[in-house]
């Protein structure tokens, strides 16, 4: 069946990076590239198979150009950042439009809008998927693998750590600064509690190049949506961090300021950093230019605790790209169909493991699963063990 997807954002570090994976299905007959930039859209049109792509100007801004542009498309995917402006407008107009709709949305804000908007999807009978990236995304399907394999999960903590040179897009700047801001969620004692961003923080090892990356809490939409997949989970926790522990601290002292308050305070600060990118980019390690996951799920197996980690590791832009790409492809052949809002590790949503197969099989670096046993009352040692 011939499908076409419209990408918004197409122009963009992630959203380009969709566009070229979805390029490479026979299934796909064209992708619309709606962008604000234009000459982008179409330099990245060019760099396609005759005919396939077809750029679009957009101003997201405008409610009834985003209603237009949706219109009559399979199904659309959305890179559209900052997501905490756009998520929320983006999610109305593809209702409206009854269009399935996936996004890389990684704002907690932004996706509990969305999910606001989950009775009248229903109704319409229209699947909306909120933050199917790189984290939250992939991050959420591999805590739900992982609680699979438990009896029962009880914590989940997820992390992750990138570098400031992985990804040069402006919505990132902005998104950076969003999850820095004020108070953010976390979920502890089977409650939402609200804590300061930046704050808790730990270093956990990741994948090398990465290797040991100093971690804290951060503003994502993990915390408010695993706890409705998982029951009887009493605690999911999200924290994430750079590489470059100097950007670390420059980002939260930002934050902590007072100038990322308001958008228009993020979009000032945001062009002011941008051109300094380059510079800033050289302050890490060579070749550390990756991005990673460390998953913990911790509960118990065969009536003994355990933990399970999995971690990935990659490229922002593969990390983030490619599972937004395959769930454009799931959604638009209609093989994943659940009329309403969810986050992507809703039960009936995805088959969470063949997802992870799926993404493993285009180049996604994700590694095994490690169950271990944790210490016992008697204080018996853990027994690790792959699976």
């Amino acid at each position: 069946m011939a499908m076409r997807v419209l990408v918004l954002g197409a122009a963009g570090d992630m959203g380009s990076r969709a566009v070229r994976e979805l390029a490479r299905e026979a299934s796909v007959d064209e992708i619309g590239l709606a962008d604000r930039n234009v000459a982008a859209a179409q330099a990245l049109a060019a760099e396609l198979p005759s005919g396939r792509a077809r750029p679009m100007p957009l101003d997201a801004r405008d409610a009834s150009a985003l209603r237009s542009a949706l219109a009559g498309w399979d199904v659309a995917a959305s890179a559209l950042g900052p997501f905490y402006l756009f998520e929320a407008p983006a999610v109305r107009a593809a209702i409206q439009a009854g269009v399935p709709y996936v996004s890389l949305c990684d704002d907690h804000d932004a996706a509990q809008a969305a999910l606001a908007l989950h009775p009248t999807a229903r109704e319409r009978g229209v699947t909306v998927v909120t933050g199917m990236g790189w984290t939250p995304g992939l991050s959420n399907l591999l805590a739900r693998r992982a609680a699979g394999l438990l009896d029962r999960a009880l914590r989940v903590r997820i992390a992750w750590a990138g570098a400031a040179s992985d990804s040069k897009g402006y919505a990132v700047i902005l998104h950076t600064m969003h999850m820095l801001t004020g108070q953010v969620p976390t979920f502890r004692d089977r409650r939402y509690v609200l804590v300061p961003a930046g704050s808790e923080p730990e270093v956990l090892p990741f994948p090398e190049p990465l290797g040991q990356v100093k971690v804290a809490h951060v503003g994502h939409p993990e915390p408010v949506t695993l706890p409705r997949s998982l029951p009887g989970v009493e605690e999911v926790s999200l924290r994430g961090g750079l590489s470059e522990a100097f950007l670390n601290w420059l980002a939260t002292a930002l934050a902590r300021g007072g100038l990322t308050r308001s958008a228009r305070g993020k979009a000032l600060l945001g062009s002011t950093v941008k051109p300094l990118l380059p510079l800033l980019e050289r302050i890490g390690p060579a070749g550390a230019s990756f991005s990673g996951l460390h998953v913990v799920v911790e509960g118990v197996l065969r009536e003994k605790p355990t933990r399970v980690t999995v971690r990935a590791i990659g490229h922002m832009a593969d990390l983030t790209g490619v599972p937004l790409a395959v769930a454009a492809l799931l959604l638009g052949s209609g093989e994943a169909r659940l009329p309403g809002v969810h986050a992507p590790e809703a039960p009936g949503l995805f088959d969470a493991d063949a997802v992870l197969r799926n993404l493993a099989g285009r180049g996604l670096s994700l590694e095994e699963p490690v169950i271990e046993a944790l210490r016992d009352r008697a204080g018996a040692p853990a027994s690790p063990a792959r699976r």
